[in-house]
């Protein structure tokens, strides 16, 4: 059966959605979007995801007049009409549509899209089979700390990564690991302290990130937040990667050299237990 979906105020089928063409979204890219994971058929995180969702707005300039609650009661509609069990909601907000121009009013309505997607997301955990990464200078333009709409550069390195029997790609820039093209990247050096880049313009704030920082200090583990380099990584004990849509996934790989063991390691299992059940205690 085709999907449910929300398109500018209405449910329609997925065969049915359409948006402008001068939408600015679909021209420029001129648009944010947030994930929000689903278990058990409630969202994960949701206050999370919705402060981000509200900065990312701000950043650039996009005024909405739909209210959280309004947001949140859009999201449970769209699960229970997809009878969602497991998977994600993406949500999508434009500045709006307006003959094609750089410049733009400000005056403009915001276009505003809503489709779920199931997903396995915790068997893939359960499975802990390590990922392999390859390494590529950070081609995105200057701002990925906003989560818009622009991926055509992550989206063009992972296919890359696939061309060479890869997972994906740890972004390199001033020497210094940024990201992965979807996730935010990890690692663990010989003495168990957890090192991971610290929040700039530089790379997204992962909500995934942020939880499992949280819960890393309460497993009382040893966390620096700060920019590392390539050769940090091949000495790592352990690497792994966050997002919302996968939670953590280890690496086992990256350029071809093993990292630690070359398996899933024992700081990387104990986070993936403290992270589920932080989620278990925060569906919405």
């Amino acid at each position: 059966m085709a999907r449910i979906v929300f398109v500018n105020g209405e449910f329609v089928s997925e065969d049915e959605a359409k948006v402008s063409i001068f939408d600015r979204g679909f021209l420029f890219a001129d648009a944010v979007y947030e994930v929000t994971p689903i278990l058990d058929g409630k969202l994960v995180d949701w206050q999370g995801h919705f402060e981000r969702l509200k900065r990312s707005l701000t950043e650039l300039n996009i005024t909405i007049d739909f209210s959280e609650k309004y947001l949140l009661d859009l999201h449970r509609k769209i699960i229970n009409k997809n009878k969602l069990n497991e998977g994600i909601v993406y949500l999508q907000v434009t500045r709006g549509a307006a003959d094609r121009d750089f410049v733009f009013e400000n005056t403009l309505k915001p276009s505003l899209i809503i489709f779920s997607q199931s997903k396995e997301i915790i068997k893939p955990l359960l499975v802990n089979k390590g990922l392999s990464v390859m390494t590529s200078q950070d081609i995105r333009w200057q701002r990925p700390d906003i989560k818009t709409t622009q991926l055509l550069a992550p989206s063009l390195l992972k296919m890359e990564a696939l061309s060479k029997s890869m997972d994906d790609v740890w972004m390199v820039k001033d020497n210094r690991i940024t990201e992965g093209t979807s996730n935010n990247v990890f690692i663990v050096d010989s003495v168990g302290k957890i090192i991971t880049r610290s929040l700039s313009h530089d790379i997204l704030g992962g909500i995934t990130r942020a939880v499992i920082l949280k819960v890393a200090k309460e497993s009382g583990l040893e966390i620096e937040e700060r920019s590392f380099t390539l050769e940090e990584c091949y000495s790592a004990s352990e690497a792994f990667i966050t997002s919302s849509s996968i939670f953590i996934r280890s690496v086992v790989r990256i350029n071809g050299k093993l990292i630690g063991k070359g398996k899933s390691g024992e700081i990387v299992g104990s986070l993936i237990s403290a992270h589920l059940e932080y989620c278990k205690s925060h569906l919405t």
